[in-house]
């Protein structure tokens, strides 16, 4: 095999190589030329979002760690902080679900944990294709199970996410995971190696071969040959991960760790160079002493594996025993592998011999490209604006609402959370169903709430305003619980840069979310880059997911979707002015995924979620709701549907009453408010406009002339077990 067969084939182009030679002044053996692979890979070394991404803000009030890190870390009160992050583990879970699933929800703990915060919490973000196909059906049952599996016997509960479906996500799945954990602010760490002589400790599982080149295997697009790279998918351990969790923990507050890291992606490749890089010294791995699950490993094995449930630690040498004491009580494996030097090299050791040496900072530094922004000609087709004359209107209002609470994109997701153990912890005072996850901290009157959101549809039909959509419905979601919105983790979901289409879409969705995130005061302190999802035939909707963070100063003032008396006045917050364009009920009625989605006013939004918020920390408003996706009628029965007490309500504007109905608008909210409290709810109003358009009470949801159905035919409709082959009984999805 040429030399050029043998850095093509670990996924390094010519130039690449090229800058290799020259860095080094020299040929790289096979070992060096593996470890630039995979560090060098799109997963690792973000080679074309790295210039894009610089356009995200990254400081606020409450930042104490923005990007760079293994995570973000931002300020509670009372000396508490928050660490979170976001990644993806999408073509794992093309190829093995229940493994990809749940490795990703490992590596996002440990992500937390390396920061020395316990992880609290996780929240998922999916991606399917249209569940009547076997195959999408069977990834999305097992990519659940991987979560639930994880998530479950670890320990941390799953208190939140979102799932949609369509026919972009057929071929390649996406899964995003969220973790947020909880530490004392002067106590998170970095990172960083620092202090020559001291020592490198790998402790938890032991190494084998799985999840070899995971890496470059996450760097390219899934083919008919995806199949055959199983092996590149890790295998979790559960119980492992929780002896780890609580064993890094104990070494943490014992202060017996100078430095932790998780090995994640490329291993101790990964791991020791980055932490080499940022302290500006150097690191030798002896590979011998590196506990392994399996004999035979070479060496370039060894440095790549991707084997679950272990911890990189720099230790000072007066410690180091007691560390190694203290891991075996967990009944986990520890060695002293290495130490830290001063030549900057990953220095990789075998049976006494260099077996390879690279500079640390080579490593840690892959090349970047940046690429011209150009428009695809998708984009003017698509965005033609909507002839409503050619959209035909609902002979039954009654038929289309049931079909639309019934779809997978719409329906309760019951038949999902309820496979996690969402209460593990009893901290969880918002239980999943509601617009954000509500956490409190033991102890305090704080809490914070987190949500995850994304428009797939909307940043395919235009991927500006996609962007800045996503980023408000989380701010809206958690401005509905009553939680302070602060930041943002993202997990930016794309198909090929080096596709003129795609690389657009990131570029201006990534434009699109730093413009609200600094319009909302929401910076952006961390994050993950997932690129080349798509296939042979389809790539995927551009889907950059935001992961929310706010804060309450008192988490007992909080509101809910669920209506909780009758009698109560319902109140439309905000301008109403729904538009058929990218909504649901264009593509689920009429089958069309066309037309200029609803613009984003991002200082009139900001105006509504604050008010709503100040009302609900006054204790003015208990229920509060989002309009979103199905428009007003889905909202208003979500908001009837968990306390069975029914809605009578007028529609609002002139025209096309499906539209009214079902037509999508950003920066509206739903009240649920006593009458007796209208009056110091217009106060804190301020001077938002809002609409009385019903009340509550009955067992209906009743809407103008056009809607009148029992609660219990509309529970039977929305209620449907996603897992199911087949439509719900009475043919909704017809």
């Amino acid at each position: 095999m040429s030399i050029q067969e043998v850095y093509s084939s670990l996924g390094l182009s010519d130039l690449e190589y090229d800058r290799i030679l020259e860095l080094m002044g020299r040929v790289p053996n096979y070992l060096e030329l593996v470890m630039f692979s995979v560090m060098w890979s799109e997963h690792c070394g973000y080679k074309n979002s790295r210039p894009l991404l610089k356009r995200f803000p990254n400081k606020g009030a409450r930042i104490l760690q923005g990007p760079g890190e293994n995570a973000g870390v931002i300020e509670v009160g009372k000396g508490w902080a928050l660490v979170f992050k976001m990644e993806s583990h999408n073509h794992p879970s093309a190829v093995e679900p229940y493994e990809g699933a749940a490795t990703g929800v490992g590596g996002i703990i440990r992500d937390v944990l390396a920061m020395g915060a316990r992880p609290i919490a996780l929240l998922d973000s999916l991606r399917f294709g249209p569940l009547e196909e076997e195959r999408n059906l069977y990834l999305f049952r097992e990519v659940v199970r991987g979560i639930g599996g994880y998530g479950n016997a670890i320990g941390v509960p799953t208190v939140g996410g979102e799932v949609e479906f369509a026919a972009a996500y057929s071929g390649n799945p996406l899964v995003n995971a969220m973790c947020i954990g909880l530490v004392r602010a002067e106590d998170f760490l970095q990172a960083c190696a620092v202090g020559e002589g001291n020592l490198v400790v790998l402790f938890g599982a032991k190494t084998g071969r799985d999840g070899i080149h995971g890496a470059t295997f996450a760097s390219d697009e899934l083919t008919d040959e995806s199949e055959k790279k199983r092996p590149n998918v890790q295998v979790g351990d559960p119980f492992a991960g929780k002896m780890l969790v609580e064993c890094s923990l104990d070494l943490l507050k014992k202060n017996l760790l100078v430095s932790l890291q998780d090995l994640g992606a490329a291993g101790i490749t990964s791991s020791a160079s980055e932490m080499a890089a940022k302290g500006g010294v150097g690191i030798e791995i002896d590979i011998g002493k590196v506990p392994l699950r399996e004999m035979g490993m070479k060496p370039w094995e060894i440095v790549i594996s991707e084997s679950q449930e272990r911890m990189l630690a720099i230790v000072k040498p007066t410690d180091a025993e007691e560390v190694l004491r203290v891991v075996e009580r967990f009944e986990l494996g520890a060695a002293v592998i290495g130490r830290v030097t001063g030549h900057g090299d990953l220095r990789i050791l075998h049976e006494g011999e260099v077996s390879g040496s690279v500079p640390a900072r080579y490593l840690a530094d892959a090349p970047v490209y940046e690429r011209e922004v150009v428009a695809p000609e998708y984009l003017e087709e698509v965005q033609k604006r909507l002839d409503l004359e050619k959209v035909s209107r609902p002979q039954d209002y009654n038929a289309v609402l049931l079909r639309m609470l019934a779809h997978p994109n719409l329906c309760s997701r019951r038949s999902i959370f309820e496979q996690y153990d969402h209460q593990v912890g009893t901290n969880t005072v918002i239980l999943p169903g509601a617009d954000a996850a509500v956490i409190r901290i033991k102890g305090t009157a704080l809490g914070f709430a987190v949500t995850t959101d994304c428009r797939g549809r909307h940043c395919y039909l235009d991927p500006r305003g996609g962007g800045v959509a996503s980023v408000a419905e989380a701010y809206r979601n958690l401005s509905c619980v009553g939680a302070e919105p602060v930041a943002v983790t993202d997990c930016l979901n794309f198909g090929s840069p080096e596709k003129a289409g795609p690389y657009y879409q990131l570029a201006a969705c990534i434009e699109g979310m730093a413009e609200a995130c600094e319009a909302l005061g929401t910076p952006v302190v961390s994050g993950n880059v997932s690129l080349y999802n798509e296939t042979e035939e389809e790539t995927v909707y551009p889907t950059p997911t935001v992961g929310m963070v706010g804060v309450f100063e008192d988490v007992g003032c909080r509101a809910t979707p669920s209506i909780k008396r009758g009698g109560d006045e319902i109140l439309l917050i905000g301008n109403f002015r729904p538009v058929l364009g990218g909504s649901e009920y264009l593509e689920i009625v009429h089958g069309s995924v066309t037309g200029t989605p609803l613009r984003t006013d991002l200082a009139a939004e900001k105006e509504v979620y604050d008010a709503v918020r100040r009302a609900i920390s006054a204790g003015v408003v208990d229920t509060a709701h989002d309009l979103s996706g199905g428009g007003l009628a889905v909202a208003l029965a979500e908001m009837a549907l968990p306390g069975g007490i029914g809605v009578e309500a007028r529609l609002l504007p002139e025209g096309r009453q499906d539209v009214a109905l079902f037509g999508e608008v950003g920066g509206c909210v739903l009240l649920a408010v006593p009458e007796e409290k209208l009056g110091e709810l217009k106060m804190l109003l301020e001077e938002v406009h809002y609409t009385r358009i019903g009340y509550t009470g009955g067992n209906r949801l009743k809407l103008s002339r056009l809607v009148d159905l029992e609660l219990s035919e509309l529970g039977k409709a929305y209620e449907r077990d996603l897992f199911e082959r087949h439509a719900p009984e009475g043919g909704y999805l017809g």
